[in-house]
């Protein structure tokens, strides 16, 4: 069977599933306003900036933009529906600067204003039939990996180059191991595995290696300026 009867239903039911990422830990941060309880203590942001409720709001729709700019970065590749785009960098950036809630949520909301029409996805693309066509699985990979990525931030694992890039590669993989599933799943010219692989996995992994590299040595910097600040204010 190489279609799934609703994929528009799917999508919904996915996204619905994580919105439980997003309530507040009010037993953890019971000071603090209710979507400001979605930032941990130990990612870049909730370090370097207010944690208020503005801030933190800013943050997602920041960085949802953010991604929706990196989309237009594309280079389209023969005998594939996927194109390099740099949104895979931005979605590594998110999870790490905001954490595996607040990161989830602007994927979230990157995904929800692309399906709902506005030209987000690669290419200046938009709309429902998009979000559920070949590209589905890497649009649902996206959220994954910011929560991902937002927990091994957590866990600050975004602040050593040796720790970091590992971090990224793994959220990478998730990305391609939903965006490969959904392609041999539903699109008919992708009749098997190797034929996924070959159109949605090897012709990108040089371009996601460099950009978990990137993502891998940004990180650690920002980290270390942040750092230094904090030295020079005490």
């Amino acid at each position: 069977m190489k279609r799934m009867s609703d994929p528009a239903s799917l999508m919904l039911v996915h996204i619905g599933r994580m919105r439980g990422l997003l309530e507040p830990i009010t037993d953890r941060y019971p000071n603090e306003g209710h979507i400001v309880q979605a930032v941990h203590p130990n990612v870049i942001t909730g370090v370097a900036l207010p944690r208020r409720a503005a801030t933190t709001v800013g943050l997602m729709v920041g960085f949802a933009l953010l991604t929706a700019l990196a989309a237009q970065v594309r280079i389209p590749l023969p005998g594939t529906p996927i194109a390099i785009t740099g949104q895979t960098f931005a979605v590594l950036l998110a999870g790490a600067a905001l954490g595996s809630r607040i990161g989830t949520g602007s994927m979230m909301i990157y995904v929800a204003l692309g399906a709902i029409g506005l030209p987000f996805y690669a290419g200046g693309q938009g709309g429902l039939t998009y979000a559920t066509g070949a590209s589905f699985g890497y649009l649902v990979g996206f959220i994954v990996a910011a929560w991902l990525v937002g927990r091994f931030a957590e866990q600050r694992k975004d602040r050593s180059i040796r720790t970091a890039i590992p971090s990224f590669l793994a959220a990478s993989a998730a990305v391609y191991t939903l965006g490969v599933t959904w392609l041999w799943a539903t699109v008919e010219s992708v009749p098997t595995l190797s034929a996924a692989l070959s159109a949605g996995l090897y012709p990108f992994v040089a371009g996601d290696l460099l950009k978990a590299v990137l993502a891998g040595l940004t990180l650690p910097a920002a980290w270390y300026v942040v750092d230094r600040s904090r030295k020079y204010e005490a």
